[in-house]
């Protein structure tokens, strides 16, 4: 095999968090890895919000999604794994010898002992307004994802949604906006309970059960939304400088879904050791289900170590996996210096 087919102990498809900190972890493991990436960056979906404050990461009391992907990132290479940037892997095909062959989009072809899937919920995009028309406004008034929160400041602003995502931007956009203005087809949302509460005490107007059904403007800038009510059809409109939409993502598995794993709405099955139905091949972070799933990054740094040892004992089964710790790692003390 030339370098591009040598054969890799690991390969992890997913560069998110959960994939990077799994790479960390292989290394400490003393496995070859090699991460592959679809994107053009690793980081995963929070690139879609890095002004974002995220307050759910242990022993870290607040990280804008920035910085978080900044530490994530520099954690995963500790061990120098191969990484591989716009590779969307496709096929997978068992050798004679055990080992695996995944061929990417490219026609590219990587080799390797085990597999670790991080794709969270595959190539996603965010789900778009239907409207005819809406995608001219689309980067200047109109957004699917936040990249400068200061785009906001002393506007009237309208978000709909009423997951995470859309709870979490109404409490960090509040404070900056004229009038900030929540949309949701339901009246229960999906937030963490604490953040509802806040943007309910909060300045802003909550409007449910409402969906958004019309973005209005002069073709240059958005001028006014048309809200409807769920149940009685009645209609609303409000002034309106920014639209932010947060609907959702819409993920996309690609060839991975003729693999034979066995899938449970739209996630991947694994068991307690994050094993997946193919012996060889494991899972963690947002595209598993399993009894007790911790939907959080937290959840996924939990699930990817173990991933990491269920390879490892695949790989090795007569040998003892002893637990490791980074404080008694001798590579990791040698690089303290």
């Amino acid at each position: 095999m030339n370098r591009e087919e040598e054969l890799f102990d690991v390969t992890i498809i997913g560069g998110g968090p959960v994939g990077l900190f799994s790479a960390f972890y292989c290394g400490m493991r003393e496995l070859k890895t090699k991460v592959i990436e679809c994107a053009a960056e690793l980081g995963g979906k929070v690139h879609f919000y890095p002004d974002k404050v995220l307050h759910d990461i242990g022993g870290i009391a607040a990280i804008t999604g920035a910085e978080f992907i900044e530490q994530v990132v520099k954690q995963g290479k500790t061990f120098s794994p191969e990484i591989v940037l716009n590779e969307r892997i496709h096929g997978l095909q068992r050798l004679d010898d055990g080992a695996f062959e995944l061929t990417a989009e490219s026609g590219r072809r990587h080799y390797t002992r085990t597999i670790i899937l991080t794709i969270g919920h595959g190539v996603f995009v965010p789900i778009k307004l239907e409207q005819a028309g809406v995608e001219i406004y689309e980067g200047r008034q109109l957004h699917y994802a936040v990249d400068d929160i200061e785009r906001f400041r002393g506007k009237r602003v309208v978000i709909s949604g009423g997951g995470d995502s859309a709870v979490d931007w109404a409490n960090a956009i509040e404070p900056i906006a004229v009038k900030l203005t929540v949309v949701h087809r339901r009246d229960e949302f999906w937030g963490h309970e604490s953040s509802v509460t806040r943007m309910r005490n909060s300045s802003a107007e909550v409007l449910t059960p409402y969906q958004l059904d019309l973005v209005a403007g002069d073709g240059d800038r958005i001028e006014h939304v048309t809200v409807r009510h769920a149940e009685t059809n009645e209609t609303l409109v409000i002034e309106a400088d920014e639209v932010l939409v947060n609907h959702g993502i819409r993920g996309d598995f690609g060839g991975i879904r003729g693999w034979g794993l066995a899938f449970d709405d739209e996630r991947i099955v694994v068991n307690a050791k994050m094993e997946t139905n193919i012996p060889g091949i494991y899972a963690a972070g947002d595209v598993v289900t399993h009894p007790g799933k911790l939907k959080l990054i937290a959840g996924g740094f939990m699930e990817g170590p173990m991933a990491v040892n269920s390879a490892k004992a695949y790989l090795a089964p007569q040998e003892e996996v002893a637990p490791l710790y980074s404080t008694h790692h001798d590579k990791l003390i040698a690089m303290r210096g």
